[in-house]
């Protein structure tokens, strides 16, 4: 659905977050289970005489060796086992892209996992459930995509999967995806908006020296065509948040249509903004309506995680 849409910001978020995306994590794998070792003890050679009998008690069984975890979600686990899985299949992306996995990027995909767990366990709150025959269909589909029903089998099996381990995370995958839809579809396709323009520099002396002229009565898309001969500074149509700088978010949607502002100072520069025109009902652009997506759901995440008892159970 949004596989189009790459830029600077929309891929860093994407990177942390690819439910955005359709499916959410279709391959993503819990981990096996375990099986029991089998220890053989050999039995110490007691002698008995007539006077002394020594009753042996029936060994317990042997406990069941716990699967290793790399995180607690509210006391559901996410094993280490499909983490790696995850890991792997970010390693095998970058490195057809050309790219390399830093380190701070393998604790994103664990961040990730985590996410989807919240999301799913969210979705089981408001009554989804995952159906055999949705969870059948998306099996089908995705032994479609890798070729064939004994290609999946194949795949599980390399990594160490059951079927039965495979389709619980499949399962947490879709509710998951039901969740983020929830979330996102709530987002308005209205919404209040203005118009504005901006003078950018990057001297304060330069900035002041603009308010100025500004503030003496000069026409501000005239200056601002000085600045920037191409685009007069225009912003475009925006709603609130769309900014990636918050400074500058504030300031624009304080002011009233034919309003400018001071000098704000971003990273970016020193900016002087003008607001043209405001419509509290107006259609948001597919970039934005994304981008307004996209802040809801981390709004929703970090409300979550806030709320929520998260254990990370791997060194980093």
């Amino acid at each position: 659905m949004y596989e189009g849409i790459i830029c600077k910001m929309v891929l860093r978020i994407i990177r942390r977050l690819h439910i955005i995306l359709p499916l959410l994590v279709l391959i993503s794998a819990s981990a096996c289970q375990s099986s029991t070792p089998t220890v053989t003890v050999e039995p110490t050679q007691i002698p008995i005489t007539p006077s002394l009998v020594v009753e042996t008690s029936t060994p317990p069984p042997p406990t069941q060796t716990p699967v290793p975890l790399a995180a607690l979600v509210n006391g559901e686990g996410i094993t280490v086992q499909e983490y790696q899985a995850e890991l792997d299949r970010y390693w095998s992306a970058v490195g057809e892209a050309g790219m390399n996995l830093a380190t701070e990027e393998e604790q994103q995909v664990l961040e990730e996992l985590i996410d989807q767990v919240l999301l799913a366990q969210a979705a089981a709150e408001m009554g989804f459930t995952v159906e055999q025959p949705l969870l059948e269909s998306r099996l089908e589909q995705l032994a479609a995509e890798l070729g064939s029903r004994q290609a999946l089998a194949d795949w599980m099996a390399e990594n160490g999967y059951s079927e039965e381990d495979f389709e619980r995370s499949m399962s947490r995958a879709i509710a998951a995806a039901w969740m983020r839809d929830s979330i996102i579809n709530a987002v308005p396709e209205r919404m209040d908006q203005v118009h504005a323009r901006q003078i950018l520099v990057y001297d304060l002396e330069t900035a002041q020296d603009v308010l100025n002229r500004v503030s003496s009565g000069k026409d501000f898309e005239e200056l601002a065509y000085e600045y920037d001969p191409i685009l007069g500074g225009d912003l475009g149509w925006f709603p609130k948040g769309y900014l990636a700088q918050s400074a500058l978010d504030e300031a624009i949607f304080s002011l009233e249509p034919g309003e400018s502002s001071g000098v704000i100072e971003t990273e970016l520069g020193f900016h002087i903004l003008q607001v043209i025109e405001r419509d509290d009902q107006r259609p948001l652009s597919p970039d934005a309506w994304l981008s307004m997506q996209v802040r809801a759901l981390q709004s929703w995440l970090g409300e979550r995680r806030s709320q929520g008892d998260i254990n990370y159970l791997l060194p980093y």
